[in-house]
């Protein structure tokens, strides 16, 4: 049995990936409609991922005896500026869904709640990897610069990292 708290912090975490979704979503038409197929690629298979981590936390809230809400979502933004941009975006977006994950680990802790401690621990090592991934991208596009973004395009879905996917829900 969950308690409260963590229940309650974990369905906040919820909306958070639900929100992800969305917004790499956004970013991803973004991208497709300013001819970035592959940049585009990457982000649609984001944003699937941001979905599938969704359904793993609203999976383990119910089968731990907790209630999972599904939110509204605010509209994301459908403008991004360019690539370098969006993609500085994407790292602070990462940074803050870190931080949301850490809010979680402390909630368990608080509780003594070992078991969602546990769990959770996979997500901890998710966000290093995501962070991890969008900075070698970044650090790719400085070293490119504006006038290989052909090549970037051509070779970015090389750059997905192997933790990727969530396991099955």
């Amino acid at each position: 049995m969950l308690p409260k708290k963590v229940e309650k912090i974990l369905n906040d975490q919820i909306q958070k990936e639900d929100y992800s979704s969305q917004l790499y979503l956004s970013m991803a038409s973004w991208a497709e409609n300013k001819g970035f197929e592959g940049v585009s690629s990457w982000l649609y298979a984001q944003a699937e991922e941001e979905r599938l981590h969704m359904l793993k936390f609203v999976k383990y809230v119910n089968d731990r005896d907790g209630v999972a809400v599904i939110p509204g979502l605010d509209t994301p933004p459908a403008g991004f500026g360019d690539v370098f941009e969006m993609f500085d975006k994407v790292l602070a977006h990462e940074k803050f869904i870190s931080g949301s994950i850490n809010e979680i680990v402390a909630a368990c802790i608080s509780e003594n709640d070992f078991t969602t401690q546990n769990w959770i621990q996979w997500f901890v090592t998710e966000q290093i990897e995501e962070e991890a991934s969008v900075k070698t991208i970044i650090d790719k596009l400085n070293l490119l610069g504006k006038n290989n973004l052909y090549m970037f395009d051509r070779d970015i879905m090389s750059m997905r990292g192997g933790g990727g996917a969530a396991p099955a829900v």
